[in-house]
C-alpha cells in the first residue's frame, strides 16, 4: 500500500511540473505582463474545476521555486531573476526550433520553436531551464540581451489595398516576416529582393517592424542574387571613396632610402606560383646553391606593413574587413585594388618590398639556418600551377632545375609532418568556367598536385618557423611574448566516437587510443574512402568531428598539422592577421617589449568571427551557381550517389559536377518510406526496398530555386 501511495505522489508531483511548463510557456509570452490565475487557466486552456486546482496547485510550486512571483495576491509575474536562468546564443534549426549553446555546458540546451520569443538567429538571450517530461532539459527564452543583427536580406511582399508589407526574409533560420508600414518602403517595389533594417519588435507584437535601407533587384538576376549573399553576412562589397582616395595617395616608389635599410636580394632567382586566374600575388620563392653545397630558399611575403599603417582610415578598413572574400566569379578583397592587385602584389619583372623568411636547407631538407626581416625582391616570371606543375612532370622548361629541387625538399617536408601527426585533408574544391555574363558554362573540381603541395609546404614552413622565433628564446623556452596564433583544438572524443561508430558500418576501423593513433586512422580512412560512394559524407563527418582552426593569443598548438606553435604569416594582402603577426615580427626584431594582450585577443576574435562569415558567403555562392548551372538541366537524367539521409529525405550527389539535390520521402509514391538513423538508410515497408548512404541512384532534375540556392530531383526507376 506504501508503495501505491508513493507512486501516485510522483505522479501528481509530475502533473504539476507539465502544468508548471505550460504556464511558464504562456507567461513568457508576454514576461513583463501581470497576469491572475483565470487568465493563466484560459491561456493554457485548463478550463473545469478540477483543472483550475491544478493550475493553482501550479503556480504555488513555481512560486515556491522562485519561478514566478506574486506582485499582489492572485496576479502574477514571470520571474527575470530566477535560479536556473542561463545566457548564452540562439542557433535555429530549418523547423524553427532553436538551440542555445552556454559557456561551461557541454550540451546546447533545446529551445522549442514556441518558446523563443523574439529571439533571432546569433543573439545573446536569457533562457529559463526546465526538465521537459522528467528526462531532457529544454528551455524557454525569458529576454533578448544582445541582438546580434539587426539587417537582414528578403523579399517585399506589398499587402494588396494596404498600404504596407512584410519582407519574407530568405534564410530559414529567421523566423518571422518584419513588418514595413507605409513610408518605410525605401522605393522599394512589391517582389524585390532588399535589406531591412528591424527597427523594434514591441512586446506581445507578433512581428517586428522595419524600414527598407536598400534595394537590390529582382530576386533570381545575377547581381542581385551576389550581392545579397553579401548583403546577408554583413559584407562589403564597395569601399568607401575616402579609403579609395587614401589608397590612391600611397608612395609606391622604390626607393634607395628604403632599400638601404632592407636585404636586397633582387639578384636571386625569384619567382611566384598561383592560380591561373590570380591578381594578388602575396609570395614569391627564391632559391640559390650555396657554396656548402645547401640550398638557401627565401620565402617574400608582399609587405603590407609597409604601405598600410596603424590609425590609418585604410588600415582601420582592413581591419573591419579582416579578410577578403572568393565568391564563384568575383573576390572582394580586403584591401583596395591598388594595394592588392599592384602596388603590394610580387608581378613578375618589377622589384618589390618583402618581409621574409630565409632557410638554408641541405639535401635532406633539415634547416640549418633562418633569417627573417624586411627584403627588396625582384620576381624573373610567374608560373600558374599548371605550368608548374608541367615543369616537375616533364623535367621540361624554363627554370625547370629550381622548380624540381623545392618540390623533392617539399615531399621530403611533407612526409615529415604526416609521420608527427598532421591530417591531411585533401578534398577537391568545385570550380566554374564562366562566360562573359558570368553564367556557368562548365564545372570543374581543383585538384591539388605536387605544384600545390610545393607552395604549401614552404608557406607552412614559413608560418611555423616565425611563430616559433616569436615564442621560444634561444635556449628553446616559452618567451611569453604575445603574438596572433593560427590554433586547432584537439578533437572532442565524443565526436570521434560517433564518428568510428558511424564509419563501422561501412566496414571502416578507428583506434581512438592516443593522439598519434587518432591522426593514423584519419589519414587512413581519408585514404581508403577516396573514390567509394560514401567519400564525401565521411570526409564532412571527419571534418565536422575537428575543431575549428581560430585565431588566438594563447598558443595552444594546431592540432590538423601537427605543429606546437603556428601563425598565419603568409598572405597579408587577403588575411589582417597575417598583417598583425608581421608588425609584431618587426616589432620584436626591433628589441620591443610585448603589447596588450587583451586588446590583440580582441582583435582575433573578429578576424576569426569574420572568417567564418567570409566562409558561409562563399559556400552561398557555390551553390547558388550549381543550381544556375543545373537550372539548364531541368528534366534531365543524371547517376549520382546517396550523399545524406534524414528523416524527410535524402540527398544526392552528382559526381560530376558536385551538384547535391534533395529527393523528399512523401514524393516516393511506390511505397510508405521510413527512415532509420542506425544503418542511415530509408526503407520501404511493403516491398523492403531501401535507399542508404553511398548507394549510386539514377535520378531526374525536377527543380532548381536560385533563391533558396535549392535543387530538387526524383528518382529514375
Amino acid at each position: 500500500m506504501p508503495k501505491k501511495r508513493k507512486y501516485i505522489s510522483q505522479k501528481n508531483d509530475h502533473k504539476l511540473q507539465e502544468i508548471g511548463r505550460l504556464i511558464l510557456r504562456f507567461m513568457n509570452e508576454n514576461s513583463t505582463k501581470i497576469y491572475n490565475y483565470k487568465q493563466i487557466a484560459d491561456g493554457i486552456d485548463h478550463k473545469n474545476p478540477r483543472q483550475r486546482e491544478l493550475v493553482i496547485q501550479a503556480l504555488h510550486k513555481l512560486q515556491a521555486d522562485e519561478r514566478i512571483k506574486e506582485t499582489e495576491k492572485g496576479k502574477y509575474i514571470v520571474n527575470l531573476n530566477i535560479k536556473g536562468t542561463l545566457t548564452g546564443t540562439i542557433d535555429f534549426n530549418q523547423s524553427g526550433n532553436a538551440y542555445v549553446s552556454v559557456e561551461g555546458l557541454e550540451d546546447d540546451i533545446f529551445i522549442h520553436s514556441k518558446n523563443v520569443k523574439d529571439a533571432l538567429q546569433g543573439d545573446k538571450v536569457l533562457i529559463v531551464t526546465y526538465t521537459y517530461k522528467g528526462k531532457k532539459l529544454e528551455g524557454s527564452v525569458l529576454e533578448v540581451l544582445e541582438r546580434t543583427r539587426t539587417e537582414f536580406v528578403g523579399t517585399l511582399q506589398v499587402v494588396t489595398h494596404k498600404d504596407f508589407g512584410f519582407v519574407v526574409c530568405d534564410k530559414k533560420t529567421i523566423n518571422t516576416d518584419i513588418f514595413i508600414p507605409k513610408g518605410k518602403f525605401g522605393g522599394a517595389e512589391d517582389g524585390d529582393k532588399v535589406v531591412v533594417k528591424m527597427t523594434e519588435w514591441k512586446p506581445g507584437d507578433k512581428n517586428p517592424e522595419g524600414e527598407i535601407i536598400q534595394v537590390l533587384g529582382a530576386p533570381g538576376e545575377h547581381e542581385t542574387e551576389i550581392h545579397s549573399i553579401l548583403a546577408e553576412y554583413g559584407l562589403p562589397y564597395e569601399f568607401p571613396e575616402e579609403v579609395e582616395r587614401d589608397a590612391d595617395k600611397i608612395d609606391r616608389s622604390i626607393n634607395d632610402e628604403e632599400v638601404a635599410k632592407r636585404w636586397d636580394m633582387r639578384g636571386i632567382t625569384t619567382f611566384t606560383i598561383d592560380p591561373k586566374d590570380a591578381k594578388d600575388f602575396d609570395d614569391a620563392l627564391s632559391i640559390r646553391k650555396l657554396e656548402n653545397g645547401n640550398w638557401e630558399i627565401g620565402v617574400h611575403i608582399a609587405d603590407v606593413s609597409h604601405y598600410v599603417v596603424p590609425g590609418t582610415i585604410l588600415d582601420d578598413e582592413a581591419y573591419q574587413r579582416a579578410t577578403s572574400i572568393y565568391l564563384v566569379d568575383r573576390v572582394v578583397p580586403m584591401l583596395p585594388e591598388v594595394l592588392s592587385n599592384d602596388v603590394c602584389s610580387l608581378r613578375p619583372n618589377e622589384d618589390k618590398f618583402t618581409f621574409s623568411a630565409v632557410f638554408e636547407l641541405d639535401d635532406d631538407a633539415k634547416i640549418h639556418k633562418q633569417w627573417f626581416g624586411r627584403t627588396v625582391i625582384h620576381s624573373d616570371r610567374r608560373f600558374s600551377y599548371e605550368e608548374a606543375q608541367e615543369r616537375i612532370e616533364t623535367k621540361q622548361g624554363d627554370l625547370q632545375e629550381e622548380i624540381n629541387v623545392l618540390d623533392r625538399l617539399a615531399k621530403i617536408m611533407r612526409a615529415e609532418r604526416i609521420r608527427n601527426g598532421a591530417i591531411t585533408f585533401d578534398r577537391s574544391e568545385v570550380r566554374f568556367n564562366l562566360d562573359e555574363k558570368n553564367e556557368p558554362v562548365g564545372v570543374y573540381f581543383k585538384i591539388s598536385k605536387d605544384s600545390n603541395h610545393l607552395i604549401e609546404e614552404f608557406m607552412l614552413l614559413a608560418n611555423k618557423k616565425v611563430s616559433e622565433f616569436v615564442s621560444l628564446n634561444k635556449r628553446g623556452e616559452i618567451s611569453q611574448n604575445t603574438f596572433i596564433y593560427r590554433i586547432h583544438d584537439d578533437p572532442d572524443p565524443a565526436k570521434l566516437e560517433s564518428l568510428r561508430d558511424f564509419v563501422s558500418t561501412f566496414g571502416y576501423k578507428m583506434d581512438l587510443a592516443n593522439t598519434k593513433k587518432v591522426a593514423e586512422s584519419l589519414n587512413r580512412l581519408l585514404h581508403d574512402v577516396k573514390g567509394k560512394g560514401e567519400e564525401n559524407m565521411i570526409e564532412t563527418l571527419a571534418m565536422r568531428s575537428m575543431s575549428k582552426a581560430v585565431y588566438s593569443t594563447e598558443p595552444i598548438g594546431h592540432y590538423g598539422l601537427g605543429f606546437d606553435f603556428y601563425s598565419h604569416f603568409t598572405s597579408p594582402i587577403r588575411r589582417y592577421p597575417d598583417l598583425i603577426a608581421h608588425r609584431l615580427l618587426q616589432h620584436y626584431l626591433d628589441g620591443g617589449k610585448s603589447p596588450n594582450k587583451a586588446e590583440l585577443e580582441e582583435k582575433a576574435k573578429h578576424c576569426s568571427s569574420m572568417e567564418r562569415l567570409a566562409a558561409d558567403a562563399e559556400r552561398d555562392s557555390i551553390k547558388y551557381m550549381q543550381v544556375k548551372f543545373m537550372e539548364k538541366h531541368l528534366g534531365e537524367t543524371f547517376n549520382g550517389v546517396i550523399s545524406g539521409v534524414a528523416e524527410f529525405g535524402f540527398w544526392v550527389e552528382i559526381p560530376e559536377n558536385g551538384a547535391e539535390g534533395l529527393i523528399k520521402l512523401r514524393d516516393l509514391v511506390d511505397d510508405s518510406y521510413t527512415y532509420d538513423s542506425k544503418t542511415h538508410a530509408v526503407y520501404g515497408s511493403r516491398h523492403g526496398k531501401r535507399y542508404q548512404l553511398g548507394d549510386n541512384v539514377q535520378i531526374k532534375v525536377v527543380k532548381a530555386n536560385l533563391i533558396q540556392k535549392q535543387l530538387d530531383f526524383k528518382i529514375v526507376d
